[in-house]
């Protein structure tokens, strides 16, 4: 968000308010319609995805997890808070098909960690869906919800989100910007499963952040496709 100097004259304070809130408005406007269309287009694959899920693994068909969405905190005026305290972004639950065993079960006790490509908690039909990041399509509805947009940075989970904040210079940088299904990061970056992947993928991060536009995440949009169906960077 863009901090406003205090010793601007009126006129121009308003034109640079104005501006990034109607930049804003522009990219949630898109992405609604982009998840609206993606989930009418994904509705049958949802379905059966669901079913094979149901069919295959007892549990829910979702996971829902709480994750880290964007921080406004500095477009607030001075002294007033959205929360009462700073998790570097406003927490909301994401969605997910279900890809690991069940919570409960002893091979999915761990909480909040990465997955690695030899996971024992992923279930054979997970693999299949998290190789062609299928399991992300519930997001959309994350996406209309106004939690995340279309393309962003990845959310992370509120544990580790504290920890690389602490580990790694301007990793809450990232925050300024809705978290995204897809992104420049990750059509570039396999999967994090060590610090040194998600300092490369921050750099990518703040890369997006610093020129996003609609044309920019359209252009992404198209190049995610290619990403998914060779399965690049997945396990």
């Amino acid at each position: 968000m863009t901090i406003i100097p205090i010793f601007l004259d009126q006129r121009r304070r308003r034109r640079l308010i104005v501006l990034p809130a109607l930049g804003d408005l522009l990219h949630r406007v898109f992405n609604v319609v982009i998840a609206l269309l993606g989930l009418l287009v994904a509705l049958p694959l949802m379905v059966i995805i669901a079913l094979a899920i149901k069919l295959t693994s007892p549990g829910p068909v979702f996971f829902v997890q709480t994750r880290i969405g964007i921080n406004r905190r500095r477009a607030l005026a001075p002294g007033a808070r959205y929360r009462p305290e700073d998790r570097g972004g406003k927490p909301f639950i994401m969605f997910k098909f279900r890809t690991m065993v069940a919570a409960g079960s002893r091979a999915n006790a761990a909480a909040e960690v990465w997955a690695t490509p030899d996971d024992p908690r992923v279930t054979p039909l997970g693999r299949i869906l998290r190789l062609y990041r299928l399991d992300e399509l519930p997001q959309l509805v994350n996406v209309l919800l106004g939690d995340m947009s279309v393309v962003g940075p990845r959310p992370e989970q509120p544990t580790i989100f504290t920890e690389l904040r602490a580990q790694i210079d301007r990793y809450q940088a990232r925050q300024c910007v809705p978290p995204g299904i897809t992104g420049w990061a990750q059509i570039n970056q396999h999967y994090d499963s060590s610090i040194e992947d998600v300092k490369k993928k921050l750099a990518f991060d703040l890369e997006y952040v610093g020129r996003r536009s609609v044309i920019e995440d359209l252009r992404i949009m198209l190049r995610t496709v290619p990403t998914m169906v060779g399965k690049i960077g997945g396990w």
